[in-house]
């Protein structure tokens, strides 16, 4: 027993076999102390800043071998406060970088996907192989069944540690001759059709899967499941995703395809970033633009029951894509996007009302003026006609819009309690009025919208539906030198509000101290 891992007591006869260790390291991932402040998903922004965030695995959503790609880490060239704070661990998993590997999802079920060779969460482990002519073998051995029985006759935990993961019984002669038949191509290039994932390659329809008999990726028939619809919206947007702008990363031949054709799409995205659901402005109506793009991008396959077949994969079946977009698209975007959504929906609460989308990457003051004065203002005026005319119900609109727009200049003003709290900025860096920087991130940055008084549904505010999302306090106790250390006593609150009168004093004696030392 003296003999066993670690002089575990176990059941079982001994094996034989080298281990796993013998062949392969068995890494943990970084350590930030403080996730909600370190960590983020890429869609929170229009493109990625390489000089604040670099990509970061985690744990999956749904178990898929190209899984967990969705976020981000504030690592700041490394020089950021990430790797200054004594609470965390930021060089974990250093030596697994740039590597070819496997990522062990290692919370009850042990589920192997491929590594993405990026940094990684202390909750991922990686298997990363001495000889890069073992991961085929590596790969099979991990994915099988018997991985799983292997470790669990070790360790019954629910978190199993890194290094328990590579101390199995590994018989390399035989899981090489199962990788030769299973993967005679080789692993396949990463490839996705799932837009919570940064190699998705950003088109509505394209699909690339595994095919058996060929023993690599294909390009397959279109996608009609429910992130169609999803994916379709955000381009019409103007959202694009990180591998079409990354000619770099690592995909498969099929996916960077798919890219490639998402140019055919460009011309159908609004300039703006504004599109309402009611035809205002004299553009088009949202659910004719939406049908023009979905057009381009099905081609041949489009149709009315193709239209159907999306509308029922959205659990919309037998309604229009304007009742979807209108009373469905928010609620679901939430869903997918982790309750972190990137285009919102801002309504007046009636539900034949004025309703917009817009792309968050977009919304500075000045497009929330645009939204208010050009689009809104518009909605107003046409009521105002309405009643003139003796329309039934403009009335009714006339007073929501006029209210809208209301809430709408108290978020632009950002006076208490509207503003926007940063907890990890001294109050001379916080935002003045509607000015948010992307960078702190969709949680904090939606507040003001969920915070004025409710139109429609408790707590969502000016939104179409309320993200699950919270500012209580954050796990975890800040450093001594966190800006509110001393105001919150160590606690990670982040709902607290602060007056225009209160920065705008600090930053003046900020900008007075800065002379002063010049």
């Amino acid at each position: 027993q003296l003999e066993n891992p670690d002089a575990r007591i176990a059941l079982e006869e001994k094996s034989h076999l080298p281990l796993l260790s013998e062949y392969a390291d068995g890494l943990v991932g970084l350590q930030t102390g403080d996730d909600p402040m370190f960590l983020s998903v890429f869609w929170e922004y229009k493109e990625i800043n390489k000089n604040i965030w670099e990509y970061l695995q985690a744990t999956p959503d749904i178990f898929k071998e190209h899984a967990g790609q969705s976020w981000l880490v504030r690592w700041e060239k490394g020089k950021g406060l990430l790797l200054s704070l004594s609470t965390a661990r930021p060089t974990q998993g250093l030596k697994a970088l740039g590597k070819s590997g496997i990522a062990i999802h290692r919370m009850g079920q042990l589920f192997p996907y491929y590594y993405s060779k990026e940094r990684f969460h202390q909750n991922v482990a990686t298997i990363i192989p001495h000889n890069s002519i073992h991961l085929l073998a590596i790969w099979c051995f991990c994915s099988s069944p018997k991985y799983n029985e292997l470790v669990r006759q070790i360790d019954q935990k629910l978190n199993v540690t890194n290094a328990t993961l590579v101390k199995v019984p590994f018989d390399l002669e035989h899981w090489t001759k199962i990788a030769d038949e299973k993967y005679p191509n080789g692993l396949p290039k990463p490839y996705s059709n799932d837009p919570t994932q940064w190699i998705f390659h950003g088109h509505p329809c394209g699909s690339v899967i595994w095919d058996e008999e060929k023993k690599w990726t294909v390009s397959a028939s279109s996608r009609i499941d429910e992130t169609v619809l999803q994916v379709a919206v955000a381009r019409l947007l103007g959202y694009h995703w990180p591998a079409e702008s990354d000619p770099e990363m690592e995909l498969s031949e099929e996916a960077r395809e798919w890219v490639t054709k998402c140019d055919e799409l460009q011309k159908f995205i609004d300039e703006d970033g504004i599109v309402c659901i009611p035809a205002v402005r004299g553009e088009l109506k949202s659910d004719d633009r939406l049908e023009n793009l979905l057009s381009a991008a099905f081609k041949d396959e489009w149709s009315n029951s193709k239209k159907a077949q999306l509308l029922a994969s959205a659990g919309h079946a037998g309604k229009t894509m304007e009742t979807w977009l209108r009373d469905k698209f928010f609620i679901q975007h939430c869903k997918l996007f982790k309750h972190r959504p990137f285009i919102w929906q801002i309504w007046d609460g009636l539900n034949d009302g004025f309703s917009a989308l817009v792309n968050y990457h977009k919304l500075d003051a000045k497009l929330l003026e645009t939204l208010i004065y050009l689009y809104l203002g518009d909605w107003i005026s046409f009521q105002k006609h309405n009643i003139d005319n003796g329309v039934d119900g403009a009335r009714e609109k006339l007073m929501a819009a006029e209210q809208l727009k209301k809430k709408l200049e108290l978020i632009l003003e950002g006076e208490a309690p509207y503003d926007i709290f940063v907890r990890w900025k001294p109050i001379e860096k916080q935002p003045i009025g509607w000015n948010p920087d992307l960078n702190d991130g969709v949680r904090l940055n939606i507040r003001p919208f969920m915070s004025v008084t409710d139109v429609g549904k408790k707590g969502a505010g000016v939104l179409r539906d309320k993200p699950n999302i919270k500012w209580g306090k954050d796990r975890g106790k800040d450093v001594e030198s966190a800006p509110w250390y001393h105001l919150f006593k160590g606690d990670r609150i982040n709902d607290h509000h602060l007056s225009l009168a209160e920065k705008k004093i600090a930053m003046g004696n900020k900008e007075t101290r800065e002379c002063s030392e010049n």
